[in-house]
């Protein structure tokens, strides 16, 4: 096991790249590995940001009509309540597993 070369924050050397940034210039890492990591200090450990290497990075892959209607009705599933079966009209927290409504039924009640 190698161990990566570690860079503090935005001294990344040029050539290296995180994957938003990568986004950003358009691309995507390709299946490359991770070639280093930068950190950031903080109280509760590093932030780490993993870095790859821009030319062999390939190009973000165009989005078709038949993914974007996948997405769409990806993220359209999760904004539907299992429990009371209504559009809530915003993605339904994990941590809930319902609308807000169904969750806290008493809390609507009170403001009303």
């Amino acid at each position: 096991m190698t161990t990566l070369p570690v860079y503090p924050w935005r001294l990344a050397p040029d050539g290296l790249a995180t994957r938003r940034q990568l986004r950003a210039l358009g691309l995507r890492p390709g299946g490359q590995d991770v070639v280093a990591q930068v950190e950031r200090p903080r109280r509760r450990g590093p932030l780490v940001a993993y870095l790859y290497r821009i030319d062999l990075a390939r190009p973000v892959r165009p989005m078709t009509a038949r993914r974007a209607a996948a997405l769409a009705k990806a993220n359209a599933a999760r904004r539907w309540c299992p429990t009371c079966r209504r559009d809530a009209g915003y993605v339904i927290p994990a941590s809930l597993g319902m609308c807000t409504p169904c969750a806290y039924p008493d809390s609507g009640q009170r403001a009303a």
